[in-house]
């Protein structure tokens, strides 16, 4: 008898924990983005695409880069179940260089903390890669 009321028992706590909620769920189209190879002053605007899978809406609550060259703008709003949102990240191509960052978006997700990559290539085209050399006195004889 005792262990059929064991049984009923964790039956019950199992059914109860499978019935509640599973919360909210941030999935990203990609988590990386490759800006590739692009040129000083341009346009360093990407997004991050997203999508709250979960039963409950989702709360971006803190989005950080990893330095101050990189700005990201987290949505306002919260995102509703089966809904899809953005990161906006910005990134400072007055910079000359190759460059990898890290965007940390923290959320009421399950996965509450998700890290982010941007990486690219910063050039200046407008300066020749190879400069004349100038002769020098022994060579001007």
């Amino acid at each position: 008898m005792k262990n059929v009321i064991i049984i009923i028992c964790v039956a019950f706590i199992n059914l109860n924990i499978l019935a509640q909620n599973k919360g909210a769920i941030i999935e990203f189209e990609s988590s990386t983005i490759d800006y590739g190879t692009i040129e000083k002053g341009s346009d360093g605007v990407r997004v991050f695409k997203f999508t709250n899978t979960g039963d409950s809406p989702l709360i971006i609550t803190n989005v950080k880069a990893s330095c101050g060259c990189t700005i990201p703008k987290k949505p306002a709003k919260p995102i509703l179940p089966g809904a899809n949102g953005e990161i906006e990240v910005k990134y400072d191509t007055k910079r000359v260089m190759p460059f990898k960052k890290t965007i940390s978006v923290g959320s009421n997700a399950v996965n509450s903390t998700v890290l982010l990559t941007i990486k690219g290539k910063v050039e200046d085209n407008s300066k020749p890669v190879i400069a004349k050399k100038k002769p020098s006195v022994v060579e001007e004889f």
